[in-house]
Parts: structure tokens; C-alpha cells; sequence
């Protein structure tokens, strides 16, 4: 896997993954570049300097800022992870067919700035953790455990045997701001044409809907998640939890 960036190669050093080595343009000045270099000196990372050609030769993204990391694959996690980390009433997100690499990376990013306990996605029929769900999540990635489970709705039902509700965002619903979202939640969020899917949706302890009042009547499936996972810790917030 290839990590390209300086915010994800920063991201990427503060882990313990172990890199391979660390393509570096050969001309580069700035002082952001310069930290970034020291950091990974600090680290006792391999460094190779390269010229530009050679790192756009290597960069699948164009974005990469004069670095290019190189690890192994992601290692996903066990869903008994997930449920672990949130075992005093953390949030999990299980990801119902989201198949944009762009919309899952945005997700991690979300679940990683709030403090998500993790992400469920299923094998089939869902974006995996690539190169440019990385690049997307700024390196959040790194922090963030992500269960790769055969069959979603197999998975709710182990959240909901270790206590979880389990609430699905879709149209319908209760409105999410009189909801009661503490305690031990997974938001189930559906795919970017078709939503949770009907078996998903009825696994779900309760469905809650983000209010609209435009003429437009459905959110990105990145931004829909950002705003209920970030009601879900107000509450959590306003009830000191």
C-alpha cells in the first residue's frame, strides 16, 4: 500500500505500522517538507530522495506533496475490537453498501475526529481501505479500526447481543434531534443510491431521519454520517458521558 501526502505520511509515523520506506522528491525547500523530514529521521524511517519524475511516476493520486509511503496492507480488525473500544457507551458505524472509496474515507475521518469506536463494512459490495481511503481520510485511517465482516446483517446481531442499539439513518424515521442517542450506539448508514437496504433496515432497533427543508431530499452519505454521529456526542456531551 501506498501512502501519499504529507498529512497522511505525518498520520502514518505516529502509529506503529511499520513502513518499508519513504520516497522523498529530492528538491524540496519548504518548511513543512523539512519537519516532516526530521520526523522521519526521528523515526529512523528509510528514506529514499527521488527525482520529481520518479515520484509522479510512483503516484497514483497526484497529491502527494513530495512523499510517498510504502507498508503493508491495511490489517482490519475483529468486530470484537470494535465493540471493546466501545464498551462504555462509545459509537459504532456500520456501513451498509457504501461503495465510493471518496464517501468511506470522509467516514473515517469523521469516526476518527469524533472518537468513534470503529466501523463495520462488509467484503462484498463496499469500498475497501486502499490507498486513496487513506489519501481521503488525511492519514485518519491510521487510527481507526475497521472490521471487514462476510455479512452486515450477521454483524448487527453480534452488536446487539453485546448490548448495542442499533438505529438506522434513513428517510422515515424519528427526528435524530429527539432521538436519545447515548449510551452504546451503531449508526447504520445506507449506500449512496439505494440507502440501508430493506433486511438491514429491519434488523435495526429504530430508523432516524436527519430533518430536511429544502428541495433536495437526501444528503451525501459522508455528510449524513458526520452530522448524526456529531448529535450522538452533544448528547453525550451535554449529559456528561
Amino acid at each position: 500500500m501506498k501512502i501519499e501526502g504529507r498529512n497522511a505520511v505525518y498520520e502514518l509515523i505516529k502509529t506503529d505500522r511499520e513502513i518499508d520506506k519513504v520516497l522523498v522528491q529530492a528538491d524540496l525547500k519548504d518548511d513543512a517538507s523539512r519537519r516532516l523530514l526530521s520526523a522521519l529521521r526521528g523515526k529512523k524511517v528509510k528514506i529514499q530522495f527521488v527525482d520529481k519524475r520518479v515520484i509522479e511516476k510512483e503516484s497514483a493520486s497526484k497529491r502527494h506533496q513530495g512523499f510517498i509511503a510504502f507498508v503493508s496492507d491495511y490489517e482490519y480488525s475483529e468486530i470484537e475490537q470494535l465493540t471493546a473500544a466501545a464498551a462504555d457507551g462509545g459509537i459504532i458505524l456500520v456501513l451498509n453498501e457504501i461503495m465510493d472509496p471518496h464517501n468511506l474515507g470522509s467516514i473515517i475521518r469523521v469516526c476518527e475526529c469524533s472518537g468513534a469506536a470503529g466501523i463495520v463494512i462488509g467484503k462484498d459490495r463496499s469500498a475497501a481501505v486502499t490507498d486513496t481511503v487513506m489519501r481521503v481520510s488525511a492519514g485518519a485511517a491510521n487510527h481507526v479500526k475497521v472490521a471487514r465482516v462476510t455479512n452486515v446483517n450477521a454483524a448487527i446481531d453480534e452488536l446487539k447481543a453485546a448490548g448495542f442499539w442499533v438505529y438506522g439513518l434513513e428517510t422515515g424515521g424519528e427526528d435524530i434531534y429527539k432521538s436519545d442517542l447515548t449510551g452504546k450506539l451503531a449508526l447504520v448508514i445506507g449506500g449512496e443510491d439505494s440507502g440501508v437496504k430493506r433486511l438491514t433496515r429491519e434488523k435495526c432497533d429504530k430508523i432516524i431521519s436527519i430533518p430536511m427543508f429544502g428541495k433536495v431530499n437526501s444528503l451525501n452519505a459522508s455528510v449524513a454520517c458526520g452530522i448524526a454521529v456529531y448529535e450522538a456526542v452533544r448528547q453525550r456531551l451535554k449529559d456528561g458521558l
